[in-house]
């Protein structure tokens, strides 16, 4: 199958009866009842003059009006751009300007801000309400008399562009990452084969739908393995309901970050469930999980745990741990290339021996083919004929790729180089710390040092001597963070993504507004 709604027609077919999703303590559809609803809001948006290759910005929360819709803007060779209902109006107008596109899409409520930036620059407003699964979704704008056979005749091709996103933007502004059916349908197969994902697996959706990994890692791949998903009630994650969502949906593992990781575990510590599931495994991606976290998790719920490795470049996945019936995982690596090519480089496009750091890259039928518009960062992203990640990282000698950082964020200090990743694992072994984060700032003599902001756990009276006093026992000299907030916070992405530049900006205002340097320019 080269496309994804090619796979999840076919899906229908293969499993009419099964679940495909539920609303927890709402309503179950089944996978014949989803494509049936898909067409049917297809049709509606053809009546609401959606054409093929025009833009339509979705920007919901983890509803299954946002299921539908997002599956029936591409079934109509739209292309879906999904946008975090947090964004002011300001964002909104970005990104609205940016994919150019021709309609918002919102749940009945709608969003302000979305809306104020819509209307200011022209683009129409629409929304989308399922009031019960066997009449359809209502648009506020497809005229009634539109006759149901007017999406049938679309056929979707592997090229069209499906779904349309920005990269989080580490460095930069944020590009903008345009996503084709092959790309979609390659991806979904790839999560599929090292999961081993079939119709009887089961997952409640932790992340927001609006970015790659719940997307395709969490949804898409589900859907087109003819498994279910669960949404939460409140249409977003909630520590309090997800073990009891997880076991009333007979859940067989899920996928989070390790924020929410985190979260999951700070709550088993504090309130444990009186049971728990039975988990074939349980996935992190999207930032790194300190070895410690790993153990700790697997030692609570009793499932291993698979990191991964992925971007939204390559629609998701590039390298994941094995299942442990195909091979050990390893704490502190992300695995092995899944469905792609992968090679370490040099700044010449030499490939590098096991053990020796490189940029990681990779080709393969789920990246994308390249930037909206951008001409300049397509030249550097697709160098010597591989796509550029912008992580530094190394295979070892059984293949398995270690990440050692972002080729922007390695820190200098001296001309030894420093990866963040490295001292985060170090500080999150110490029992009493619940977060840690590293970063790189200006300093006369080094260049660069080290800082780090710690989070410690509650009630554990942790303070800057103890952590410089672990952190001499455990790390070289050099390493050793020249200074430590002690904190209850620090500022994270959207997506619950730390950016450290974003942390490192935050943190040094605190202590003189004058000298705070240009990060990432």
């Amino acid at each position: 199958m080269e496309t994804l709604t090619g796979l999840l027609k076919h899906i229908a077919d293969k499993f009419p009866d099964r679940r495909a999703i539920s609303v927890s303590g709402k309503f179950d559809i089944t996978h014949s009842r989803l494509n049936h609803l898909i067409e049917h809001a297809a049709s509606s948006l053809v009546a609401a003059g959606v054409k093929p290759g025009d833009v339509v910005a979705l920007t919901f929360p983890n509803t299954i009006e946002y299921v539908i819709m997002f599956l029936a803007v591409i079934r109509v060779k739209a292309t879906a751009a999904p946008l975090n209902q947090a964004y002011t109006a300001d964002e909104f107008e970005f990104y609205l300007s940016d994919s150019e596109s021709k309609l918002l899409l919102t749940a009945k409520e709608g969003i302000e801000a979305a809306e104020i930036a819509a209307s200011k620059i022209g683009i129409p407003h629409i929304t989308a309400t399922l009031n019960d699964v066997e009449s359809g979704i209502k648009l506020s704008a497809a005229s009634e008399s539109s006759s149901d056979f007017s999406a049938l005749k679309i056929v979707n091709e592997p090229s069209d562009v499906a779904l349309f996103l920005h990269t989080s933007g580490t460095t930069s502004r944020p590009k903008g990452v345009p996503l084709t059916q092959l790309n979609l349908a390659s991806s979904v197969n790839n999560i599929k084969s090292i999961y081993k994902l079939t119709e009887s697996d089961s997952t409640v959706i932790v992340l927001p739908l609006f970015h790659v990994h719940g997307l395709l890692a969490g949804l898409l791949s589900s859907l087109g393995a003819g498994a279910s998903v669960t949404l939460p009630s409140a249409g977003r994650f909630s520590a309090s309901t997800f073990w009891s969502d997880m076991i009333k949906y007979n859940a067989t593992w899920y996928t989070a970050v390790p924020t929410i990781h985190q979260i999951i575990l700070d709550r088993h510590l504090s309130k444990p469930e009186p049971t728990y599931p039975k988990l074939r495994f349980i996935r992190s991606c999207s930032a790194s999980l300190a070895p410690s976290i790993l153990a700790r998790l697997e030692e609570a719920f009793h499932a291993p745990v698979l990191e991964a490795y992925a971007m939204t470049e390559a629609t998701h996945l590039m390298s994941s741990n094995p299942l442990p019936e195909d091979g050990p995982h390893i704490p502190g690596s992300v695995g092995k290339p899944v469905g792609q090519e992968m090679a370490i480089l040099d700044e010449n496009g030499v490939e590098q021996k096991a053990g020796e750091n490189g940029e990681v890259c990779i080709r393969g039928p789920n990246v994308t083919t390249g930037y909206k518009n951008n001409p300049e960062a397509n030249k550097s992203a697709f160098l010597f004929g591989w796509f550029h990640t912008g992580d530094i990282g190394y295979f070892d000698s059984d293949g398995y790729l270690h990440l050692v950082g972002r080729i922007k964020e390695l820190v200098n200090r001296g001309g030894e180089k420093i990866s963040p990743i490295e001292v985060d694992a170090v500080l999150l072994s110490h029992p009493d710390v619940a977060q840690a984060v590293c970063f790189g700032v200006p300093d006369d003599k080094y260049g660069e040092e080290i800082n780090c902001a710690v989070i410690p756990r509650d009630g554990s009276g942790l303070d800057e001597e103890e952590v410089l006093r672990f952190c001499k026992k455990n790390l070289a000299a050099f390493k050793v963070p020249k200074k430590v907030f002690i904190t209850d916070s620090v500022p994270k992405t959207a997506t619950g993504k730390i950016q450290r530049r974003i942390v490192a900006e935050h943190f040094l205002t605190r202590i003189s507004t004058a000298k705070v340097p240009k990060f990432g320019a």
